[in-house]
């Protein structure tokens, strides 16, 4: 059993992260645990290398880079780190009328006064490509993440999918690979518009291939991926393709694992949250892709705030006392500066 603290927090992503330095600022103790080995969340495991452009203050930033500055950020106040560990059960009890929460992992209990959730979107795995043989091919083309960029240079790649991971990939692979296709099953796109323009401007110019209302059908080769049957789930019509790598962008299945036995209230696998972030369980807050409410967006750029919202009214929710508003951080003594 570890040491009480003021607040744990379940994700050490980036919203996980922003929240352990506002617990530090806000002058409140905590710790983060995640079941990666590291911290970053999805942007550590599946896209370290792509860049991102809707955060503020960086025109574009590397994900592990943001990491990197995210981390240096929040472990500022030494909070511990818990990785690797996998959240098993939650345990409520009280002590002289105030709630107390045990976080129980598969490694050891933890104790506080309150939680905070912000799992991203929870225990996650690739949505994988609907053939029989797929698994033949991991290890030997096919790839359902990218982790180094430079493994594409100068091969053919074959990129499914029309989310905002395919397209970005598209952009993102183009100087290194020596062609990209890319198909989706329909002429529909999940992905920001400026990033579908790019690579309509990249296909009208020759550099790459879209094509609308295709999937894979078949992958062939020896040793390793050497060309793809791909169909027209318009026309039935077939086309085999020289490719070297397939990389399928397809989404994940997601699963709030032993979270969704806490007895919190869920809408379509999110946790429903009040405006301070607060679920229906007083003192368990969450924040981040993990959660829902009217009007809510899953951006990074939301998660840091709903970090922030969560942490103030866990430090009012402690002491009531405490204001929630937390002052100007360019004013505070904390940071050495010379309070008003």
């Amino acid at each position: 059993m570890q040491d009480l603290k003021d607040i744990t927090i379940i994700g050490a992503g980036p919203t996980g992260l922003f929240g352990a330095f506002y617990a530090g600022m806000r002058g409140a103790s905590c710790r983060l645990i995640d079941n990666l080995d590291q911290v970053g969340g999805q942007l550590t495991a599946l896209y370290p290398e792509k860049y991102i452009f809707d955060v503020a203050g960086f025109p574009k930033v590397l994900a592990k880079d943001l990491v990197k500055g995210l981390a240096e950020q929040a472990l500022q106040f030494k909070a511990p780190l818990h990785l690797g560990e996998n959240v098993v059960g939650l345990t409520r009890d009280s002590q002289n009328g105030t709630p107390l929460f045990t976080v129980v992992t598969d490694r050891d209990e933890y104790p506080s006064r309150t939680v905070l959730i912000a799992g991203g979107i929870g225990a996650f795995t690739p949505r994988r490509l609907p053939l029989k043989d797929v698994d033949r091919w991991y290890g030997k083309g096919l790839y359902d993440r990218i982790l180094d960029p430079r493994v594409f240079a100068g091969k053919r790649v074959l990129l499914v999918g029309g989310g905002d991971s395919a397209f970005d990939w598209a952009v993102n692979l183009h100087p290194v690979a020596r062609r990209i296709v890319m198909i989706h099953r329909r002429d529909g796109f999940r992905a920001h518009p400026a990033t579908v323009k790019q690579v309509q401007e990249l296909c009208a110019a020759g550099q790459m291939e879209l094509r609308t209302f295709w999937e894979v059908k078949a992958i062939y080769g020896t040793d390793t991926i050497e060309r793809v049957t791909i169909f027209s789930n318009k026309t039935k019509a077939e086309d085999t393709v020289e490719i070297d790598c397939v990389v399928p962008q397809l989404g994940f299945i997601s699963s709030l694992g032993a979270i969704a036995e806490w007895g919190l209230e869920i809408e379509k696998g999110d946790i429903k949250v009040t405006q301070t972030m607060e679920t229906n369980i007083p003192g368990v807050f969450a924040a981040g892709d993990i959660v829902t409410y009217p009007g809510k967006l899953k951006l990074i750029a939301t998660g840091v705030s709903e970090a922030s919202i969560a942490v103030n009214h866990a430090v009012h929710f402690i002491n009531p006392a405490a204001k929630v508003a937390p002052g100007h951080s360019s004013n505070m003594a904390l940071f050495g500066q010379t309070e008003d």
